[in-house]
This record gives structure tokens, C-alpha cells and sequence, in this order.
């Protein structure tokens, strides 16, 4: 929700300066502009675009506005579920892992965190990134590289999304161009209608100007970043699972591979040592 204040603030201090300049908001709202300049705009959009970039990019956007990234009690629940699972392979074996890993949906453990269970891409990571040493199909230390494969997997597609808003925002002020030029073009056909007339056609060329660069600078190119921010902190989840996974399949104790993931963190993010160890404990004791 924080960007959508932001974007508040752009459109309050542009339209604020404009009227205490002695400017009329309604001379802004000329439908044809914002018709050339949007439809353009998703125009580009979905040309550069595969449907999956698309798809992802419309996502992207969506998780933005909405502000949903891994906070704190995203990692507590984390770092519950690896704690039980580990346990439970450390005690039964890690055959014992099987049953949760095939049929998540079911499984005890995962069925006490809703939230986790409802994210398709990080339970399925999860499941996949527990599978091999259950399996016994690679080396404890053949874990860390393989599980790294994917997350660049990952990486690479959350960069997608940014640059397509970029190329949308780089372009917007050339947009807005398109936009005057069109305006001009109005303008000469109305020379004959006197100067009200063509004033008028003036401004709503210059508007799509103004309209073409507000919308790179003050949202769009914006946009890109934020989203560029919400995928490092979407990688660093990944990163603290892999984490975990592979220090436990190197023959790490549980707590001990909860532990140096949480570390790999930022302190904003987990609670202290002490104070995990105490969830950790009180989550398995609750079953």
C-alpha cells in the first residue's frame, strides 16, 4: 500500500504546484491524450512481451500495489516448517519426509501454516528442494549448487517483469510526443476557427507532452524499481531456504541449519536466537 501513497504524493504535488500557479486541473483532462498515451503504452507492453513476461509483469504489478513481500511472520513460519521437517527426518529418518513432500496437502506439518501452504512456487521449492537427499539421488554437496540453479531460474524471470516497465517508461516521454505532434497536427487543421479554438487544441497537445513525461518519471520508472526491490527480497527467501535445506543435508542439527540461514538475514526480518530457538521448540511441542 506504501507505493500507492506515493503515487498520491506525485499526483497531489504536480496538481497542487499547477493550481497555486494559478492553473485549472480541468484544463489537464483532455480524454484524447490519455486514449494515445495509454493505448501506446500497453501497446508496447504487449508486443515486447512474451505471454508469460505478460502474465508475470500484470503479477508483478499486482504484488507491488499490494505490498506483499516475506516479512517477519513469513520467515517465522519458514523456519517452523524446516525445523519439523528436519526433526523429523533427524528422529524417523529421512524417509519420514516422503509422505510430506509427495502430498503437502495433507501433511500435518505443512497443513498447521495455511499461509505457506497456499503459496504454490515456495512449497513447490521447498518439496523439490527436499526430494534429491530423500531420494539419496545426489551428494549432500551437490544440494547447494542445484538448489542455486533454480533460484537464478527465478532470478531470471522476476528481471523480466522490470524490464518491460523500464522500456515502457523509456519510451513514455517519446509517447507523449506522438501525442503533441497529433495535438499540432489538430491545431493547423483548426487555424481557421480562431484563437479560442486553436488555444485550446495548444494545450491539449502539450498536455500529452506533460502527460507523456509525468507518466515515465513519476510512475512507471518508479513502478520498475519497486518491483526490482520486491524480487531481491523475494530471492533472499529462497536464498535462506536454500540455506537451511542444504546445511541439514551436510549433517548439520536442525537448530544449527535454522541458524545460519536466519544469519544470512536481515535482523529486521527474524527475531534473535534465543527468541527463535523458543518458537522453534514451542511449534514442534505443538503438535
Amino acid at each position: 500500500m506504501l507505493i500507492l501513497v506515493g503515487f498520491v504524493i506525485v499526483l497531489a504535488a504536480t496538481l497542487g504546484g499547477f493550481v497555486y500557479a494559478g492553473g485549472h486541473p480541468l484544463v489537464l483532462m483532455h480524454l484524447s491524450e490519455f486514449i494515445v498515451i495509454g493505448g501506446i503504452a500497453v501497446g508496447i507492453l504487449v508486443i515486447a512481451s512474451p505471454a508469460k513476461v505478460l502474465k508475470n509483469t500484470l503479477h508483478a504489478i499486482q504484488v507491488a500495489l499490494k505490498g506483499a513481500l516475506p516479512g517477519r511472520d513469513d520467515y517465522m513460519d519458514l523456519f517452523k516448517i524446516l525445523y519439523e521437517l528436519f526433526m523429523t527426518g533427524k528422529k524417523s529418518g529421512l524417509i519420514a519426509l516422503d509422505e510430506h513432500v509427495s502430498n503437502p496437502e495433507n501433511s500435518a506439518i505443512f497443513r498447521k501454516y495455511p499461509r505457506f501452504l497456499a503459496h504454490e512456487h515456495r512449497m513447490s521449492f521447498l518439496c523439490n528442494g527436499l526430494k534429491p537427499i530423500i531420494d539419496g539421488k545426489i551428494k549432500p554437496d551437490q544440494l547447494q549448487p542445484l538448489l542455486q540453479a533454480e533460484i537464478d531460474t527465478k532470478e531470471h524471470e522476476g528481471h523480466a517483469p522490470i524490464s518491460m516497465l523500464q522500456l515502457v517508461g523509456d519510451s513514455l516521454p517519446g509517447v507523449g510526443i506522438i501525442a503533441a505532434v497529433l495535438g499540432i497536427i489538430n491545431t493547423m487543421n483548426a487555424i481557421s476557427e480562431g484563437p479560442e479554438a486553436v488555444g485550446e487544441k495548444v494545450a491539449a497537445a502539450l498536455t500529452g507532452t506533460f502527460l507523456g513525461i509525468l507518466g515515465a518519471y513519476g510512475f512507471i520508472n518508479p513502478l520498475a524499481n519497486r518491483i526490482k526491490f520486491n524480487e531481491e527480497f523475494e530471492t533472499k527467501y529462497y536464498q535462506a531456504m536454500a540455506t537451511a535445506i542444504s546445511s541439514f543435508a551436510r549433517g548439520l542439527a536442525p537448530i544449527m541449519a535454522i541458524e545460519i540461514a536466519r544469519r544470512s538475514l536481515d535482523e529486521s526480518l527474524v527475531p534473535p536466537a534465543d527468541e527463535l530457538e523458543h518458537a522453534l521448540k514451542a511449534a514442534l511441542s505443538a503438535k
